[in-house]
C-alpha cells in the first residue's frame, strides 16, 4: 500500500491450502476457522479501504537515537477525504512517550505520501523496551500500529561467576567442576538447521530449499528473557538472532529445558532449540546457539539478549534441572573452528 501508482495486490488466500503437500499461508486454518493470530478489527488496521501508514528505516534502535517517520495514507474508500487530521502516539507499556497531529487539507484516491513527519529521540526509554507506534484518522475508526523495540545504547554487562566458552570439551570439564557455563558454540560450525527469520512458505517436499522452521517459540516471563522484552513468537527484534544462528535438533537430550525453541516445519515436527538450560553433575549450563559473541557494539540486539541471559545466571533463579544426553549430539557442535575463547574474548 506504500507503492504509489500500486492498483490493488491478490492474497494467495485468506485459509490455508491443503493441496500440493499443504500450505499454511492462511490467516485462517484450512476449514475457515480461526487460527487465534488476529482478530477481523486487527486485521482491518493495515487493510481496509483507508489504512493509515508511516515509512520508517528499522524496527531496532538504541536509546542514543531518533524515531523518525513519514507520514502516509493509503485512501481506496468512497469519498476523497477533506480537511482531516491523523494523530499518532507512542506508548511503552501503556505510558505515552509522545504525541501529536497532522492536519490534511486533502486524501485523495489512491496513495498520499509526505503527509507529515514523526520525530522522537528515545533518551527517555532507559530500559529495553518494545514501543507501539499508532496512527489513527480522527473522527473515524481507521488506525494503524508498529512495533518498535528501543535498547540501551550501552549495558553493564557483568560475568559473576558465569565462566565463557565456545568448545564442547572446555563446556563439560568446567561442568564437572561444578561451575556455571556459558556454551556458545560457532553457529557457523553447527550441524542443525541454518537460523531463519522468515517461515516455510509452502511444502518443504516440492521447496526443499527453504527456511526449515517456522519461527520462535517462547515464554516471555521467563527469568531468562527479563531484560529481553519478547512476545512468545518472532517479531522483527529477534531478526538479528535467528539470521545468525544454527537451531539444534535436541531431540536425543533429556531432562533440562528449552528457553528458546524453534517450531519445526510440518514434515518433520522435531524438538529444535537455540537456547537450552540443564543441570549437569553439580555444574549447570546454557546452550546458546545464537551469535552471542560477534561485534557486539553494533548489535544491539544480540548485547542485550547476553545481559539478559548473564542476569539470570548470576541470580538464584537460575536452578536448571539435570539433563542427559548431550553426548549423543556432541558430533553437532565441531571442532576445527570452536577454540577456547575466554569471557574477555568477547569485546
Amino acid at each position: 500500500m506504500k507503492t504509489p501508482g500500486i492498483s490493488g495486490f491478490q492474497l494467495l488466500d485468506l485459509h490455508d491450502f491443503p493441496g500440493q503437500g499443504t500450505a499454511l499461508v492462511g490467516l485462517l486454518n484450512a476449514f475457515w476457522e480461526s487460527k487465534g493470530i488476529l482478530t477481523g478489527e486487527e486485521f482491518r488496521e493495515f487493510c481496509a479501504p483507508v489504512v493509515p501508514l508511516l515509512r520508517f528505516p528499522k524496527a531496532v534502535y538504541t536509546n542514543n537515537e531518533t524515531f523518525e517517520a513519514q507520514i502516509e495514507l493509503c485512501n481506496y474508500g468512497k469519498d476523497e477525504l477533506k480537511n482531516s487530521t491523523l494523530s499518532w502516539e507512542i506508548t511503552a507499556d501503556g505510558r505515552s512517550l509522545g504525541k501529536g497531529k497532522t492536519p490534511t487539507a486533502a486524501l485523495a484516491f489512491g496513495h498520499n505520501g509526505g503527509l507529515g513527519k514523526i520525530s522522537l529521540p528515545l533518551q527517555q526509554v532507559t530500559n529495553a523496551s518494545k514501543l507501539e507506534v499508532c496512527l489513527s484518522l480522527d473522527g473515524t475508526a481507521y488506525r494503524n500500529r508498529w512495533n518498535v523495540w528501543v535498547y540501551p545504547s550501552s549495558v553493564d554487562t557483568k560475568w559473576g561467576d558465569v565462566k565463557y566458552t565456545r568448545n564442547y570439551d572446555e563446556a563439560m570439564a568446567l561442568l564437572k567442576k561444578g561451575e556455571k557455563v556459558l556454551f556458545n558454540p560457532d553457529w557457523r560450525t553447527l550441524q542443525g538447521i541454518e537460523g531463519k527469520f522468515v517461515p516455510v512458505f509452502w511444502s518443504p517436499v516440492h521447496f526443499p530449499n527453504q527456511a526449515g522452521t517456522m519461527g520462535v517459540l517462547c515464554n516471555p516471563t521467563h527469568p531468562a528473557l527479563a531484560d529481553f522484552p519478547t512476545d512468545m513468537h518472532t517479531d522483527w527484534q529477534w531478526w538479528d538472532l535467528n539470521i545468525n544462528s544454527t537451531t539444534l535438533v535436541v531431540d536425543s537430550l533429556q531432562g533440562g529445558a528449552p528457553v528458546v525453541e524453534m517450531v519445526d516445519n510440518f514434515v518433520h515436527n522435531r524438538r529444535l532449540a537455540s537456547l537450552y538450560e540443564g543441570r549437569v553433575g553439580e555444574g549447570k549450563l546454557m546452550l546458546a546457539t545464537f551469535d552471542l559473541q560477534t561485534a557486539l557494539d553494533k548489535r544491539p540486539v544480540a548485547r542485550q539478549m547476553l545481559y539478559s541471559i548473564l542476569n539470570y545466571m548470576n541470580s538464584e533463579e537460575f536452578a536448571p534441572t539435570p539433563v542427559e544426553g548431550l553426548d549423543k549430539i556432541k558430533g553437532m557442535f565441531g571442532t576445527a573452528r570452536n577454540q577456547k575463547q575466554s569471557a574477555k574474548g568477547i569485546y
